[in-house]
């Protein structure tokens, strides 16, 4: 399968995926499902509950609308 030519210079490259491992570092939406509490985290936490089931979802996957 042939390559497809980037539009990014490879130092533009480099700082787009520098910023969206600091968006993934730094933003981290939290869902409990034992109590169903949300909140936005800079680290893997568990709830304040107690529960430990906890998920994590990187918030740039969620548009900005």
């Amino acid at each position: 399968m042939p390559e497809i030519p980037s539009q990014f210079t490879p130092e533009e490259l480099q700082e787009w995926q520098q910023r969206l491992e600091e968006a993934d570092r730094y933003n981290i939406l939290c869902h409990c499902r034992k109590c169903e509490r949300e909140w936005v985290a800079s680290t893997s936490e568990l709830c304040i509950c107690g529960g430990t089931n906890v998920e994590y979802i990187a918030c740039w996957q969620f548009p900005d609308d």
